[in-house]
């Protein structure tokens, strides 16, 4: 099967159409046709080495890639499953696998025409969500999520979202504004109206002095903050006495910080795997889509092949929504 990876870690043109083995559905797993791979930060992460240890004990090809859409197309002898033979659907998944004893382990990504993934890792395609901006759910999705039933912010409460224009702040401004959580967002003047419209209640105008502008309206601070855009641990003096800065990279990746505040603020790590097979979790993103509460976000679609191009535009900087690889099955009816 055609796929798209990496033997050696760099720049985007490191990256290049493979041929791997077909995989097929085994007890208690699907296979997936994919359509639609998303194109995340993380994924250049893995690109570029910036996990490289993780993947050390691991010869290549390394593929990149954690959301994907398609079609179930097999699956496995006594697999218990309501999906059926056809179905569109959109799954997460994890290129680096995390060890019970904390390491992680590489086991391949979503850039490739099928996948085999548990069953319970899969779940339908919103209802009139085509595959493109299906695979754009699962894992911002699910990092969204995730963070907001770790804060466990009750209505009223406030939250800023530092880099609420991109893919994963934008979905974390729909999830918190429609749980009655007060949003307070970052925007450059081109974004403010799209950020209003993500429902902030609130925009301040993005750069380094992002913090004296949440200070000016809320003196004590706010609630939490969310640090999409890796702004640094400066934000822990835009949170209250007693609240919750939100990291979204650990301290050994690029980007990552650590943070120690002598006013009892906690620091704050969704770790995403944490919702891998959690068919309710993103049944729940399925739900919100469904609703108009998520909007999927498509910047464009590139063919697979073109992966290359995905990862240098993502990397340059200014995409809104997310970048998408697409792969052709011209013998398919789906």
């Amino acid at each position: 099967m055609r796929a798209v990876g990496l033997y050696e870690f760099g720049g985007p043109d490191v990256l290049r159409v493979l041929e791997l083995p077909e995989p097929h559905a085994d007890r208690g797993t699907v296979r997936v046709r994919v359509h639609a791979a998303a194109v995340s930060p993380s994924d250049t992460l893995i690109r570029s080495g910036g996990l490289a240890w993780a993947m050390s004990g691991t010869p290549g090809p390394y593929v990149p890639g954690m959301d994907v859409a398609g079609v179930v197309d097999e699956i496995g002898p006594g697999t218990k499953t309501d999906l059926s033979v056809g179905d569109p659907v959109m799954a997460m998944l994890l290129p680096l696998t995390p060890a019970p004893d904390g390491t992680l382990a590489y086991s391949g990504g979503s850039y490739v025409e099928y996948v085999v993934l548990p069953a319970s890792w899969v779940v339908r395609a919103p209802e009139g969500v085509g595959h493109e901006a299906a695979s754009t759910l699962p894992m911002n999705g699910l990092t969204a999520l995730l963070t907001l039933d770790q804060l466990g912010l009750a209505p009223g409460s406030t939250l800023a979202v530092i880099g609420a224009a991109g893919t994963l702040g934008s979905y974390l401004v729909q999830l918190a504004s429609s749980a009655g959580i007060t949003v307070i967002a970052d925007a450059a003047p081109a974004d403010e109206a799209l950020v209003r419209e993500f429902g902030a209640a609130e925009v301040v105008a993005r750069g380094p002095d992002v913090v004296d502008r949440i200070r000016a309206r809320y003196p004590d601070g706010v609630d939490a903050v969310a640090d999409v855009a890796l702004f640094g641990p400066r934000l822990i003096d835009a949170v209250r006495d007693g609240g919750t800065l939100v990291r979204f990279r650990q301290a050994e990746e690029p980007g990552g910080y650590d943070s120690v505040s002598d006013r009892g603020i906690t620091l704050l790590s969704p770790f995403v795997p944490d919702y891998a097979g959690r068919t309710d979790k993103l049944d729940e993103i399925r739900s919100h889509a469904e609703s108009g509460a998520l909007t999927p976000r498509v910047a464009k679609a590139l063919p697979a092949a073109e992966a290359h191009e995905a990862h240098r535009r993502l990397e340059a900087g200014g995409v809104r929504g997310r970048l998408v690889l697409t792969f052709d099955h011209p013998h398919s009816a789906n």
